[in-house]
């Protein structure tokens, strides 16, 4: 009994550590693209595979890493371990990852459809098929963002309209986001092949099979040099995430010009606004200054001019008269301040010219060359 209840809280808390360890939902694949799924726990897993546990936490990041003949490649949500023999996808439970798998993955690692690649070893063809489908993700959702973007910008930049509509500015803003969000994942995805294409070490490391697998090495010191061949493979995705990258960055490119076009239409509108604004209210000035000869007549005072019929007449004409001379006056002095002045008229013959002067001053140049003479005797005669 005392044994018992010495050994029970151990046990207890060893079930319960077990218990929330966690477990990790497998599937496999081997050479012939035959597919498996388990779960397994996190312990269980890396003591099989010869890692470590810190090996097989997988946060949202990218990395290619390799560790006892092993690859571990860490693209975001996608975990995958690749041994010679086989490949394991960790976590695979996601709409779009699982349709890849089933429907692609298998066929690519087994050699068949686009990616055939029969004299390379296993790994080349996983490591190919997980680039490959990251990259088309990324074309993908570059591909969505496009269109939208160019029909907002389609509707948003067009010089007859006087305002713009602010639905169309914040489907702008969400797409600028997400294209600013594809730019880094697109970045990070390159610079971790670039980080690896400049470890020569790490490249041959890549080459599992070279180590492992005795028709290979021969292979290697026949003359096929594997680590080329693996260079070749991450140089292709390296220069296809620098396309896709300066697709997004022209993209960015047309957005900020874009803006510019709708701030230069909007100041243009804002100008005209104004500038009729000011023309009101010189034409208000003008009427206002001269009623003031209406307002003299129409105080309380007499005079002999109100008896004459013709007056009102008379001082109605001069008042709208002066205040249509003045307002075009003030329009005329508008007109030559804000308006841009006109560029110097250059003569036809002046342009002429121009030309033939330097056709004698070339040909005069080359007569002197060539007899030796100065450019002076020349030119007299």
């Amino acid at each position: 009994a005392g044994k018992f209840y010495l050994h029970a809280p151990t046990e207890t808390s060893q079930a319960t550590l077990a218990s929330v360890s966690p477990v990790f939902a497998v599937m496999k694949f081997d050479k012939e693209g035959n597919t498996t799924y388990f779960e397994k726990k996190k312990t269980e897993l890396y003591q099989e595979l010869g890692l470590q546990a810190r090996d097989l936490r997988f946060q949202h990041v990218m990395s290619i890493a390799t560790r006892n003949n092993r690859i571990i490649m860490r693209m975001e949500f996608l975990k995958a371990v690749i041994t010679p023999e086989f490949l394991l996808i960790l976590d695979y439970r996601n709409l779009s990852l699982e349709h890849w798998l089933l429907n692609e993955l298998a066929s690519q690692l087994a050699g068949e459809g686009q990616l055939v690649t029969y004299s390379l070893p296993f790994e080349f063809r996983a490591i190919e098929a997980i680039l490959q489908y990251w990259i088309s993700k990324l074309q993908g959702r570059l591909n969505t963002l496009q269109p939208q973007i160019l029909e907002t910008l389609e509707a948003l930049v067009d010089p007859k309209l006087l305002s713009v509509d602010r639905s169309k500015l914040h489907i702008l803003l969400q797409n600028g986001k997400s294209l600013s969000e594809l730019e880094t994942d697109v970045k990070v995805f390159k610079e971790t092949i670039l980080e690896i294409l400049d470890e020569e070490e790490v490249i041959e490391e890549l080459c599992l099979s070279k180590w492992s697998d005795p028709q290979v090495l021969e292979e290697s010191t026949s003359g096929i040099d594997h680590a080329e061949e693996m260079e070749l493979l991450l140089e292709n995705y390296y220069r296809q995430a620098e396309d896709l990258l300066n697709e997004a960055r022209e993209l960015r490119v047309l957005i900020d010009d874009s803006e510019s076009i709708i701030f230069i239409n909007l100041d243009s509108h804002r100008n005209v606004m104004m500038r009729l604004n000011l023309q009101l209210t010189m034409g208000t000035f003008s009427v206002s200054l001269f009623g003031l000869i209406g307002v003299a007549f129409g105080m309380n005072l007499e005079s002999s001019l109100e008896e004459d019929p013709r007056i009102f007449w008379l001082v109605t004409g001069i008042m709208f008269l002066g205040s249509g001379l003045i307002w075009r006056r003030l329009l005329s002095f508008l007109g030559r301040h804000l308006d841009p002045p006109l560029p110097p008229h250059v003569p036809a013959a002046l342009k002429k010219s121009q030309p033939a002067a330097g056709r004698v001053e070339i040909k005069t140049n080359l007569k002197g060359e060539t007899f030796g003479l100065s450019r002076n005797t020349v030119t007299n005669q």
